[in-house]
C-alpha cells in the first residue's frame, strides 16, 4: 500500500516520545527504501529568519522529525511554480528551487498559497512504518490542504475527533493523562 500523501496520526498509546507523541505527520514519499514524512504539529520557538539571515522572511519553523534536523525542508501548494517540486497528492508538494521560492513569498504580503518550513524529517526503513501500523502506533488518514493548514496546537486533537469512537475520549485528556 502506499502511504505518500497520507496522514499519520500518533495513537494516544504512544507515550513518552519525545518526537512522535501526540503527532500528526505527512508522508511525502514512499520508495523501495522506505518513507518520509514531516511533523506537523510541532512548531519550534524560532522562525526561518532566525536561522537564515540572509531570506528576510518571518515563517515559522517546525520540527520535522529527529532524522537531517540541521537541514531545511518545506511543503507547499504551488507545484509546478516552484521548479523541481515533488508531488505528495494533487494539492501539495515538498522541496524544490528554494530560491524561486523566497523570491514567490517575498513579492506576495496576502499570499493565496500555503508554505511550511521544517528543520528534519521523520523517516522509516522500509518494514518499519508497516510493523508501527501493525502494532497500533499510528491511525492512517487522508491530508488534504485544509487539514495541513490547521492550527498545529489543535491538529492531533482534531485528528482524534475525526476517528470518532473512543478517540473523542483520549481528544479531551490532557498531555500527561496521569495528571488528569
Amino acid at each position: 500500500m502506499s502511504y505518500r500523501g497520507k496522514l499519520l496520526t500518533a495513537d494516544p498509546s504512544v507515550l513518552g516520545d519525545p518526537y512522535f507523541h501526540r503527532s500528526v505527520v505527512l508522508i511525502v514519499d514512499q520508495t523501495k527504501e522506505g518513507h518520509v514524512g514531516f511533523i506537523l504539529n510541532k512548531p519550534l520557538a524560532y522562525t526561518l529568519d532566525d536561522v537564515m539571515d540572509s531570506v528576510g522572511i518571518n515563517a515559522p519553523l517546525y520540527f520535522g522529525g529527529p532524522v537531517e534536523n540541521e537541514n531545511l525542508f518545506f511543503i507547499h501548494n504551488l507545484g509546478a511554480q516552484i521548479k523541481g517540486s515533488v508531488a505528495i497528492n494533487q494539492n501539495l508538494f515538498w522541496g524544490g528551487d528554494f530560491e524561486k521560492l523566497i523570491q514567490k513569498i517575498s513579492q506576495h504580503d496576502n499570499a493565496s498559497f500555503f508554505v511550511r518550513f521544517f528543520l528534519g524529517y521523520a523517516g522509516w526503513e522500509t518494514d518499519q512504518l508497516q510493523a508501527e501500523l501493525d502494532n497500533g502506533s499510528w491511525m492512517v488518514g487522508k491530508a488534504t490542504e485544509d487539514v495541513i493548514t490547521e492550527t498545529p496546537e489543535a491538529l492531533w486533537r482534531n485528528q482524534l475527533v475525526r476517528q470518532g469512537g473512543n478517540y473523542l475520549l483520549w481528544a479531551n485528556t490532557p498531555e500527561n493523562p496521569f495528571n488528569n
